[in-house]
């Protein structure tokens, strides 16, 4: 059964930022989680969150199985800062998880009358 795939809030700017080959091969890295949420090559950083390596950039994602879902947390190049809110990362997916995108608001979606 495949996971579905999700997204935090912001991934969208941070793929919007990529050069666009460069942010085809994040985008089918990204899709191909859904089928295989622990490819070959992945690592393992911290309860459920795991990175992948896609040229010089990192997918930071987290994995929750009981639920079925891959969570996207973080689309960076590779430096020193792209480790360094790991735990911050792990809190934000569990917190979208416990959530859940239904019942957030749709901050786009306002009546202006």
């Amino acid at each position: 059964m495949p996971y579905q795939l999700k997204l935090l809030p912001g991934i969208e700017k941070q793929l919007a930022r990529l050069v666009d080959i460069d942010r085809g091969r994040v985008i089918g890295a990204m899709r191909a989680l859904a089928s295989e949420p622990r490819p070959a090559g992945t690592t393992h950083l911290l309860e459920n969150l795991y990175r992948i390596r896609v040229g010089d950039h990192r997918i930071v994602f987290a994995v929750f199985d009981a639920e079925v879902v891959v969570l996207i947390c973080k689309v960076a190049r590779r430096s020193e800062a792209t480790y360094r809110d790991v735990r911050a990362l792990l809190r934000r997916a569990k917190e979208e998880r416990a959530s859940g995108p239904a019942s957030r608001p749709d901050r786009r979606r306002r009546d202006r009358r």
